[in-house]
């Protein structure tokens, strides 16, 4: 029914200029009050150990990393060529272990680098269990 003849119904417009309004405050408050944090200011302090010392397993190798990035396999000294390299030592110093733990000894001032290399070599070789060495807190 059309009780209005001969009037032309205007369409409804949305304004959208309040909309881009709001959300260009919106925008500006979340950008003033996000903080953003630079991994360059980063301090961290690592945890120090109290747990009791665990048994010897049967089925462990040995990997130590010195300061200078050196690595020795079960007290045996390896030259770091690669990860593959690495990786081989490893099979080899497992001999004919299922699934040996993987115990890295890594220095206080070793690279990070070089713990990751003894990770990956130990992925490639096939071996999932890894675990790390500590030393008790001094004032114990």
């Amino acid at each position: 029914m059309n009780f209005r003849p001969g009037r032309v119904r205007e369409e409804p417009e949305i304004n959208l200029v309040p909309l881009i309004d709001v959300m260009m405050v919106i925008l500006i408050f979340l950008m003033i009050t996000t903080t953003y944090s630079k991994y360059t200011e980063l301090q961290i302090n690592l945890p120090t150990a109290d747990a009791e010392k665990q048994p010897e397993r049967s089925n462990e190798i040995a990997i130590g990393v010195d300061a200078a990035g050196q690595y020795q396999i079960n007290k045996v000294a390896v030259m770091f060529t690669d990860i593959d390299t690495l990786a081989a030592s490893l099979r080899q110093a497992a001999g004919t272990q299922k699934d040996p733990v993987i115990v890295i000894s890594a220095d206080a001032q070793a690279s990070h680098q070089s713990v990751v290399r003894v990770m990956e070599a130990a992925r490639v070789a096939g071996y999932a269990q890894l675990t790390f060495t500590t030393q008790a807190s001094a004032n114990k």
